[in-house]
């Protein structure tokens, strides 16, 4: 009993349990040091403290004292009874004196025994024991405070013998506790496979959206980077342009050449105003003797209004061709626009690491291998873009393909590279030459005498087109001098004036080839010694259209024909044997 009451004064007050590290206020109460702690730390908001068990208020933050007497009591008190706190769940009932563990309850005592008091306990049948349990009152039934022994199926609930033999579940079916717990059970497990199974799924699912979600982050990084990438490339493109035009702004104020008509302008102005006093003088002399004896000042008019051949005419425009410059700016545009969309993140990283000067058109589409004789020997010309770039079949060649501006007609407009022909219905004052096509075309400066090369051309709105290859000798007048009205041209015919299909033509004779137009873009391929020109369609797969066979006599060009709309050659190259 002893032990017991100093047990009750060794408990501190908030947390009802053995002091630890007992500390004291002034007013003499003493509490756990971390638990005084957390209650003088909440009244902080306030500027209050206060003992939780006496109610004394303090001004300040009091001071916490530790009490090692007390510190030194609770520390013998525990070694002089080492099970005391060891002893952790439910106790039994009767052993009020020390805490010792409870093995059974007992349903009808409402009591949790101990091993000594278990012995002693009643046998009789009404005295059910169970394992140990705090809530007694549960496992009896609330109506006749009799054991719950029996589950009722109907209500699914637990019930007592009177419930079962004399109370509203008289006559229902009912189950022993043990029968029915196995059978929920059971019922329980086949849940909880279930739940495994679609817990299993869920991980599933979620470690696959979590890969999925690592891919679209991937894949988002990659496009950025492109769009990085193609930026830069759209950038180094607009200033390429930039400068072309500047160039050509230039060019064209170099011939302008207004210094010079300035200067003889003010001469004349000059000897004009010297004339023009010499004449008033002599209106204003008294003696007409002297007046007579000048010479006749109308021959001198007369002289005077043929004067604007020295400055080239008073009529004549000063001016920046505007509409050369739109041309070539719609023509860089069109480019770029063209060329974006052949971008792979390969190819951008490619384009970061290339010097300044960025290509204005696409490369050639990749297919598969064929055959040398399917494709009439140029089945290499047809390999992957990594192949060209190492070399491989390809040559260095006359990969550049320049326009020669002295052959376009006038109602041809050139890019400032020489690559693109755009048909414009401002007619372009080109000095004339025999060099010079009067209908809408223009041929290559280049020229090819032997080897096997290829080159690409884009078309753009164009209602009819014509691409192939002429000897020099071509007429430049007259109807003759369409490519493909002679025997001395070869032509790829399209265009809306052919219903959007495809047609050959030479010494002028047309045939239609059932193709349907799917591509604006068309590879030649020349192969010189053997006499064949070759047209394909740059679809997937590449497409041959037809092949020329003769025997070339002379060099061959190639030529270009246009009418509302615009031809780019994208490219080129020979082939090694």
């Amino acid at each position: 009993m002893a032990s017991a009451d100093l047990r009750d004064e060794l408990l501190c007050y908030i947390c009802q349990k053995m002091y630890t590290d007992p500390v004291t206020l002034r007013c003499g109460h003493n509490f756990c040091r971390g638990c005084i702690d957390q209650v003088l730390n909440t009244q902080d908001g306030s500027g209050v403290y206060s003992c939780p068990e006496c109610r004394v208020d303090f001004q300040k933050r009091p001071t916490l004292q530790r009490n090692i007497t007390l510190h030194k009591v609770v520390e013998r008190f525990l070694s002089s009874q080492p099970h005391q706190e060891e002893i952790t769940g439910i106790c039994c009932t009767y052993c009020i004196h020390s805490p010792v563990p409870a093995v059974r309850s007992c349903l009808l005592c409402e009591a949790s025994l101990c091993d000594n008091h278990l012995r002693v306990h009643s046998k009789e049948p009404e005295h059910v024991l169970t394992d140990p349990s705090t809530s007694l009152e549960k496992r009896k039934c609330s109506a006749h405070k009799e054991p719950l022994k029996y589950f009722c199926t109907k209500e699914a609930i637990c019930i007592c013998v009177s419930c079962s033999l004399a109370g509203e579940h008289r006559g229902h079916r009912v189950e022993m506790l043990d029968e029915a717990s196995e059978k929920k059970k059971k019922k329980l497990k086949n849940v909880l496979q279930k739940l495994t199974t679609k817990k299993k799924k869920t991980e599933e699912r979620v470690q696959s959206l979590e890969e999925d979600l690592k891919k679209a982050q991937e894949k988002a990084s990659e496009e950025a980077e492109r769009v990085a990438v193609l930026f830069i490339a759209i950038r180094r493109q607009l200033d390429d342009l930039e400068k072309r035009v500047l160039s050509e702004i230039a060019r064209q104020e170099e011939q302008l050449s207004l210094s010079d008509v300035i200067q003889r302008l003010e001469i004349k102005k000059d000897e004009l105003f010297r004339k023009m006093r010499h004449i008033e003088e002599l209106c204003n002399m008294a003696d007409p003797l002297t007046v007579l004896q000048e010479p006749d000042t109308g021959d001198l008019c007369d002289a005077e209004e043929g004067g604007d051949e020295d400055t080239g005419g008073h009529d004549k425009t000063y001016d920046v061709n505007v509409d050369v410059i739109a041309g070539m700016l719609h023509a860089g545009i069109s480019d770029i626009m063209t060329y974006l969309p052949t971008i792979s993140l390969a190819k951008a990283k490619e384009i970061r690491l290339q010097s300044p000067s960025v290509q204005s058109s696409p490369s050639p589409p990749k297919a598969s291998p064929m055959s040398d004789t399917e494709y009439g020997g140029y089945a290499g010309i047809f390999r992957t873009e990594g192949a060209e770039r190492k070399g491989g079949i390809y040559g260095k060649g006359p990969t550049d393909i320049l326009l020669d501006v002295n052959t376009a007609a006038n109602d041809i407009l050139l890019s400032a590279d020489r690559k693109t022909a755009t048909w414009t219905e401002i007619k372009q004052n080109r000095p004339e030459t025999a060099k010079k096509f009067q209908s809408p075309q223009v041929i290559s400066g280049g020229r090819f005498t032997s080897g096997r090369h290829y080159w690409d051309v884009e078309i753009r709105r164009s209602k009819l087109w014509k691409v192939g290859m002429c000897y020099p000798s071509i007429d430049r007048r007259g109807d003759q001098s369409h490519i493909g009205e002679n025997n001395k041209s070869w032509s790829l015919c399209g265009g809306q004036e052919y219903n959007n299909q495809y047609s050959v033509r030479h010494n002028g004779k047309d045939f239609l080839l059932p193709h349907q137009i799917s591509s604006n873009r068309v590879r030649i391929c020349l192969d010189y010694e053997a006499g064949r020109l070759s047209f394909y369609e740059l679809c997937d797969p590449i497409r041959l259209l037809h092949t020329f066979t003769t025997t070339f006599t002379e060099p061959l060009h190639a030529v270009l024909c246009v009418w509302k709309g615009s031809i780019t050659i994208s490219g080129g190259g020979a082939v090694v044997r």
